[in-house]
């Protein structure tokens, strides 16, 4: 990646915020801040910004609310930050559409690779070629990122794109828990991490969520697609 890019940090507590700057700095990222979820929408209007590492609890609207604020109408990826790492909060953030939940005990160093990885993958997703992968019933223009299902468009997040783009390309092919960690989340996470991620892209592609015809559960390997 040649191009800069650039990092929203948004937390209250000014310590974590200055010491993000000089970590993501230090690796020549270009740096904004904001303290607050308002001062933060105002800049994500404002700016061209590629990443925003999202604190929860903040004065005002917390950053979950935020990060569904901006789901509606972006799909720029979003890093969750927390004091807390109690599996209902990792959940809800990854069901809001948050690409990671790192919390707050990580060191600078840790954040700031899992920031690489998630742009590393933003990246990748631009580099398409212009094949159609057309199942009949569900068709992935890669160069667009359209994904049309029963003729109908939808919209998907990055992390979801990413996903479905990988079980189309291989069907019937089999991917378990840890390949898919290893390849979206560099093996950080587990099973929740997966499910709450296939089940946020179900509801989306699925006629009936609770009988998949297209993302199907191998019990207690993975996922597979299905594509007739």
């Amino acid at each position: 990646m040649s191009e800069v890019n650039t990092i929203l940090v948004v937390d209250d507590d000014q310590s974590i915020v200055e010491l993000l700057r000089d970590f993501l700095e230090n690796d020549n990222f270009h740096v904004i801040t904001a303290c607050d979820s308002a001062e933060a929408w105002a800049l994500f209007q404002q700016s061209s910004i590629h990443c925003i590492i999202l604190d929860i609890m903040m004065p005002g609207q917390n950053g979950f609310d935020l990060c569904r604020q901006i789901r509606a109408e972006s799909n720029i990826p979003i890093l969750f930050l927390s004091a807390r790492s109690d599996d209902v909060d990792k959940i809800r953030g990854l069901t809001l559409g948050g690409d990671d939940y790192i919390v707050k005990s990580a060191s600078p160093v840790e954040i700031v690779a899992r920031v690489k990885a998630v742009l590393r993958r933003s990246f990748s997703q631009k580099q398409m070629d212009g094949r159609i992968l057309d199942y009949g019933r569900i068709k992935l223009n890669l160069s667009t990122r359209e994904v049309i299902v029963e003729g109908k468009k939808v919209d998907l997040t990055p992390r979801e794109y990413e996903l479905l783009r990988l079980f189309v390309e291989y069907p019937r092919h089999v991917f378990s828990y840890e390949q898919l960690l290893a390849k979206f989340w560099d093996g950080v996470g587990d099973k929740h991490t997966i499910r709450v991620h296939l089940s946020r892209l179900r509801e989306k592609i699925e006629s009936d969520p609770n009988h998949p015809q297209f993302l199907v559960n191998v019990w207690g390997v993975g996922y597979r697609f299905e594509g007739g």
